[in-house]
């Protein structure tokens, strides 16, 4: 007995080996070298809070977050509405509008920026259609209005994904049962299929909020008008070589999209793992 308890922890061990040395090698080590790089400076320890105590810092945190909430409130709103349709309705070209859907994932950030600059750019589209038409020239890519767009671009193909995969588990008698007892359309949405949803929902918010907190590569191409994080990060690395302010808005930008990442979890219980 003791002989076969032993053989089974060391299956486990060496189960556990490999993600624990993964774990250490690209989590824990980089953010020790982050916390000590940081404190090297002239300043040491000190320097985090004089580079967090910034009112450019926490401007750039300020619109970071509140343009991460919104592209997220919107991408569930229009890839929530888009994936139930596709997870109730099947038609010819339905597999072709799914794969044009889902492909903005095999762009890189950058790509995306450039598609949105060759959309609303100074020499883009919509510049060229409204001369055109005797308006001025509408231009927006290099503004808030232009990051929303490409994150919003990024965004929607996991929400789609998610909640389509999510709609096609959903119990249809459910619904049958609602509307027999006189339940309207939209109650039915309310009360059954949205309930339905959520943990696909909030999951799929969780990654959409955490990935437009730490997006580089479409704020690097758009955002010349304005502060994000990852960009105010870049230029205190690159430019200013002030590794303590880089280095403490960096552990700021992970603790923030951690505390939503776990406030999700917390907030749709085990069924949001299982939909992410």
């Amino acid at each position: 007995m003791a002989t076969a308890r032993s053989r089974e922890r060391g299956r486990i061990v060496l189960m556990i080996l490999p993600a624990g040395a993964i774990f250490l090698a690209f989590f824990v080590w980089p953010l020790l070298r982050l916390l000590m790089v940081g404190a090297s400076g002239p300043r040491g320890i000190a320097g985090y809070w004089t580079a967090l105590a910034q009112p450019r810092h926490l401007e750039s945190l300020a619109v970071t977050v509140v343009l991460s909430a919104a592209v997220t409130l919107a991408t569930l709103a229009l890839g929530g509405l888009c994936g139930l349709f596709l997870a109730r309705q099947h038609f010819p070209g339905r597999a072709v509008l799914v794969s044009a859907l889902t492909l903005p994932l095999a762009f890189p950030g950058v790509v995306v920026g450039f598609m949105v600059i060759m959309l609303a750019g100074r020499q883009g589209l919509l510049g060229q259609l409204s001369r055109a038409l005797g308006g001025g020239r509408i231009v927006f890519a290099y503004s808030i209005g232009g990051l929303f767009l490409g994150y919003l671009y990024f965004s929607i193909p996991r929400v789609v994904a998610t909640v389509m995969a999510a709609g096609e588990l959903l119990d249809r008698g459910l619904e049958e049962a609602a509307r027999s007892l006189g339940a309207s359309p939209l109650r039915v949405f309310r009360d059954v299929i949205l309930p339905g949803l959520r943990p696909a929902l909030i999951s799929a918010g969780a990654i959409t909020f955490a990935t437009s907190m730490g997006a580089f590569g479409t704020a690097f191409a758009l955002a010349t008008r304005i502060d994000v994080l990852p960009m105010v990060i870049y230029t205190e690395f690159t430019l200013d070589s002030d590794l303590a302010a880089a280095a403490g808005l960096s552990l700021l930008l992970g603790l923030v999209t951690w505390a939503i990442l776990a406030l999700a979890r917390s907030a749709g219980g085990p069924g949001v793992a299982a939909a992410g």
